[in-house]
């Protein structure tokens, strides 16, 4: 994966920005192209913080889209490039038939219930502490759900931005 400064991408144009940066946030290019008219930024940090907040201030319809762009752990399915190398690096790409079985399940359900995926930065976890969030968070009322999906895909889009963009 190419790596860029920030000075670069403070240079660059909207749709330069946009496609070096639009997948930060998943399937949403919206996300970078309001960033972009926030530039220049002065450390990545910034960079992130303009892009949370302007996920943070887009409308409840934006919010849920962007939620609903992401893909369901564990699936044999097309998805964006970022997304199968994290579930890759959790071995959600090498389950059992009856791992499979059960993420096809919890999915199926946790969808039924939110009306949306279930979403978890999955950098820094295993399956097994993965299958527990889907236990836990199962609990959760619609809106807190929502508010947790959210915070996990800023988790998502800071560990896929400082993997993009170096000092």
């Amino acid at each position: 994966m190419k790596s860029y400064s920030l000075s670069a991408l403070n240079q660059m144009t909207q749709g330069e920005f946009i496609t070096t940066l639009g997948a930060i946030f998943e399937d949403s290019p919206w996300v970078a192209a309001q960033a972009w008219l926030k530039r220049p930024f002065q450390n990545i940090q910034s960079l992130y913080q303009t892009m949370v907040d302007a996920v943070k201030n887009s409308d409840s319809e934006q919010q849920l889209a962007l939620i609903c762009a992401h893909p369901d752990l564990g699936i044999k399915a097309k998805m964006a490039e970022a997304s199968v190398k994290e579930q890759t690096g959790v071995g959600l790409d090498r389950l059992t038939p009856s791992e499979y079985e059960q993420f096809h399940r919890l999915n199926k359900n946790y969808k039924a219930k939110f009306g949306f995926p279930f979403i978890i930065a999955v950098k820094n976890h295993t399956k097994a502490s993965i299958l527990a969030a889907f236990e836990r968070r199962s609990n959760h009322s619609i809106e807190a759900e929502k508010i947790t999906a959210l915070e996990e895909i800023y988790k998502i889009a800071q560990f896929r931005l400082y993997e993009l963009v170096h000092l």
